[in-house]
């Protein structure tokens, strides 16, 4: 029994009304109407305008309600103004799914706006699922379906579509034709006032049809949502995405041409990273990418060799490597002495691998071996110029000959134009990326180990919390509470750096003076030398205004310097509020690097984490690295490799390498503190310094604000982390231990044997097969879940090594798109069976749905499975028949009183 998705009205439909069908030529009724009918729609077509008996052929009704038979999709092709008493209509015929393609709304302005607000609350009324409006429509090559205005149609395939500008689909359409490139879907949001990214993704996920997605992004409106499905996408079926407004100027562009907003492009950057995407920034990368990527193209790593026969067209290529930060390949001994038998005397012995101008067909197949055998490359780009006795058509075709049992890319570049021609004809006849200059195919190779890089970081799940030391985070949270109730958001010092210690975090320990004398007692407990820095909400650099000594020695220095701290921010900063002056301990590193790690609320994706070079320099140095919270020990490690500092944070100069795990603590601490206090808008620790000894914060600043209470602790995230709170024990009457713990990615070797083990009964209940083995696909979709529109919860019990895992049962729900309900699903492995452990296991994925506030459980059972039935009935559940499919029965649970 095959599910039916959710979508399936919008994008399988089997009934399709065109509202505003015209025989007005060049109309948007009269194409669309023109392409179902070009495309040979499968299902039944009917077109709706009192003006018209028929349309091309197609009989006319006067209304949507006048159509005798309920459609399942309605394309509305009518001025903005009359749309709102359409969607009236739709929703008293029955309609289940509109698409809007009239323009006229959210991006023409504030009446736009209006009406778009009451269209979508009478579809949500009478729950209909609205695509747009202002949008091109959809098309599904394989159905026969093309309900958009475009003049130009799909190439069946499986290449997924989905983009916010309609004008860009009908360009990538207008080059995939002539290219051989066929779509499975091809859609176009528009305004994406109901149905956005998120839904149509995970359509895709579940899709045969597609096996890649492209897709096209101005901006997101659920971050959590796009995320969440970007994710699940990714882990599956390669993603290739282009964003624009990448600058202010783009965005205020986007914001009027479709009402989205944008958010900071480095932010979207890390998302799209942490999702397993491929980010690209023009349509030629695009196109390359999506033919490498999409015919047999699996990358492995990023380190690249560089095959050619002219010196020049080498270094220009080692010359972008370096930009994008691509390694080149350091061969081992043993390729190099393949290369010194192959090559003559003269060749460049490195990589680039200069063959010389005379190198011929064997010269280049040999060469091209050996270094595909190599143990450091993870991909070859291989370059020709029509030198003398070259002939670039043979060389292709050995090139080609050894790529077809290569575990690698290989990326090819025929320099010139009519000596070439022909060889490259013969690359992209093999479906080997070819060009014209090489700084394109670096790029190509760039995105392609971005990909690989990007996968390894999208398998990462990190929990809120880590396995060090529990923070004490009652205390962090009566500071910002004491704070709120005196209407602050700004924490002072001693504030912030209370919060830092609460999570562990080394700080200098500071105390405010609010007299020269207090100043010099309190510098005497500390100990001198001090500094001194001014105490106020309203300074955020505190050296600009004058507000900071260095260094101080003796109590008459720390007198002096109270009465000039105060005299200088005086007469700097005439309207500030002042404390006091802030006294700490002079931290002295003499291998010290100065860092700044930050938190800051991105519009679209909420808290993200900044990490780069401190001190005086971080505002100079605005090119910080940036990642989506929550951390783990690689995530962080990522973060702090893609930082410029990085390279200063190894032995430099004369200074011994700082400590690695001590500054990695801090951010995992910092990483905590974003998850646990929701309340944070910005923190800033600068400088923190590192040296070998250890990391201390030395100054700290964090802006707070209150936030509406919310059943999901991590609302304001954009990732959920791993919930390792819900992890529980069982002990069974023998003594044997089960924990029950949420699924994560790394089971998927555990998932697969339980499967494997199951009966042929078991199996078919659960799955409605008897598959020996489940497919990769699947192994992906239920391992590696995002933990918010989802649950999974593993039973597992010590393996005969006592180290090990053995799963012996699995549940888990998935939330509908109403938001309201889940589906759920559970196994237990036959020898456990009539232990109870099935019920265990359901009461805790029932609390969790409770706790979730959703109001209702659902489920779908075979009819011929009695004990199911009887199980879940025992349980709660109100069983009724499917009236669409006698073999099952649905089953409801209330999970709220």
């Amino acid at each position: 029994m095959k599910e039916k998705h959710y979508l399936s009205p919008l994008l399988e439909p089997k009934s399709v009304g065109v509202i505003g069908a015209s025989e007005r030529e060049n109309s948007i009724g009269h194409v669309v109407v023109r392409n179902m009918l070009d495309a040979g729609f499968r299902g039944r077509l009917f077109a709706v305008n009192p003006k018209h008996e028929s349309v091309l052929g197609v009989p006319c009704h006067k209304s949507v309600e006048d159509v005798p038979h309920r459609l399942d999709l309605a394309v509305i092709a009518v001025p903005a103004e009359k749309i709102l008493a359409v969607v009236e209509g739709c929703g008293r015929a029955g309609v289940k799914a509109i698409i809007i393609l009239s323009a006229g709304f959210s991006e023409s302005g504030p009446r736009g706006a209006t009406l778009e607000r009451h269209v979508v609350e009478a579809a949500r009324r009478y729950r209909i699922r609205l695509l747009g409006p202002n949008c091109l429509g959809i098309m599904r090559p394989e159905l026969g379906l093309n309900a958009t205005f475009a003049h130009v149609s799909a190439t069946k395939g499986t290449i997924g579509l989905i983009s916010q500008s309609g004008a860009l689909v009908t360009s990538i359409l207008d080059w995939a034709k002539p290219n051989n490139i066929g779509f499975s879907t091809v859609v176009s949001l528009g305004s994406s006032s109901d149905i956005d990214f998120g839904e149509i993704l995970e359509f895709m996920i579940s899709d045969p049809r597609t096996e890649s997605i492209i897709m096209y992004v101005e901006g997101i409106r659920d971050a959590r949502r796009f995320m969440s499905a970007l994710r699940g996408a990714a882990r599956v079926k390669p993603v290739l995405l282009i964003k624009v407004g990448r600058h202010p100027q783009g965005a205020r562009a986007i914001r009027s041409h479709s009402g989205s907003v944008s958010g900071d492009d480095t932010v979207f950057d890390a998302a799209l990273r942490r999702a397993g995407v491929i980010r690209l920034y023009n349509m030629g990368q695009l196109f390359a990418a999506a033919n490498a990527l999409f015919s047999h193209f699996r990358p492995r790593g990023n380190r690249l060799a560089i095959v050619t026969n002219g010196g020049g067209p080498g270094v220009m290529a080692v010359d972008r490597a370096a930009d994008l930060g691509i390694p080149l390949s350091e061969f081992s001994e043993g390729t190099m002495e393949k290369l010194n038998t192959i090559l003559p005397n003269g060749w460049s012995r490195a990589n680039p691998i200069d063959m010389l101008g005379d190198a011929d067909v064997e010269r280049y197949k040999k060469t091209l071996q050996a270094v595909l055998e190599g143990p450091n490359v993870d991909g070859v780009l291989v370059m020709l110029t029509p030198q003398a006795i070259t002939d670039p058509t043979a060389v292709a075709e050995a090139i080609v000959e050894v790529e077809k049992t290569a575990d690698k890319p290989v990326v090819t570049c025929w320099m010139g134009e009519e000596l070439v021609r022909e060889g490259r004809k013969t690359f992209e006849a093999a479906g080997i990326p070819t060009f014209r200059t090489p700084e394109p195919a670096v790029e190509l190779f760039s995105h392609l180990s971005a990909y690989y890089r990007n996968q390894k970081l999208l398998m990462q799940t990190p929990a809120s919390l880590s396995h060090l030391k529990p923070p004490s985070i009652e205390s962090a949270r009566l500071v910002i509470e004491t704070a709120l109730a005196e209407r602050r958001k700004v924490l002072n010092e001693m504030e912030s750096k209370a919060l830092l210690a609460a999570f562990r975090i080394p700080i200098a320990q500071t105390v405010v003076a609010r007299s020269a004398t207090e100043a010099m007692v309190l510098a005497e407990e500390i100990g001198l030398p001090v500094v001194m820095k001014i105490d106020s909400p309203s300074i955020i650099h505190k050296a600009d205004s004058g507000g900071v000594r260095l260094n101080l020695g003796s109590l008459a220095a720390v007198r002096t310097a109270y009465q000039e701290i105060l005299e200088d921010v005086r007469r700097n900063k005439p309207d500030a509020a002042i404390n006091g002056v802030a006294i700490e301990p002079m931290i002295m590193k003499r291998n010290g690097r100065e860092l700044v790690v930050g938190v800051r609320r991105d519009p679209v994706f909420g808290p993200v984490i900044t990490f780069g070079e401190g001190g005086n320099r971080v505002e100079a140095n605005k090119d910080l690295a940036v990642a989506l919270p929550p951390l783990n020990n690689y995530l962080v490690h990522d973060l702090i490799k893609s930082s410029r500092v990085a390279s200063l944070l190894g032995e430099f100069r004369t200074m011994p390498p700082v400590d690695m795990e001590a500054l990695e603590f801090v951010l995992l601490r910092v990483s905590e503190m974003v998850c646990e206090l929701p309340w944070i808008t910005t923190l800033e620790i600068n400088p923190l310094i590192v040296d070998e000894h250890g990391a201390v914060a030395v100054d700290a600043r964090v802006t707070v604000e209150n936030v509406s209470p919310s059943v999901d602790r991590y609302a304001h995230m954009a990732i959920h982390p791993y919930p390792s709170q819900l992890t529980s024990t069982w002990t069974q009457p023998d003594g044997t231990i089960v924990t029950i713990r949420p699924i994560k990615p790394e089971d998927a070797e555990l998932e697969v044997e339980f499967v494997r083990k199951l009966s042929s009964e078991s199996k078919y209940y659960r799955f409605m097969n008897t598959m020996r083995e489940l497919p990769p696909a699947m192994v992906a979709r239920l391992t590696q879940i995002d933990y918010d529109r989802e649950m999974a919860f593993l039973a597992t019990i010590p393996g005969e090594d006592g180290v090990t895992e053995v799963e012996v049962g699995v549940c888990r729900y998935a939330v509908n798109p109403d938001g309201e309900s889940c589906e759920f699903a559970v196994v237990v492995a036959d020898d456990w069976q009539h232990r109870g452990l099935a019920r265990k296991l359901m009461g805790v994925l029932i609390e969790t749905a409770r706790n979730k506030g959703l109001l209702y459980m659902n489920g779908v059972f075979l009819a011929n499975n009695e004990r199911m039935l009887k199980f879940v009935q025992g349980l709660g559940f109100v069983l009724s028949s499917d009236p669409e499919d006698s073999t099952v029965k649905l089953g409801v649970l209330a999970l709220q009183d």
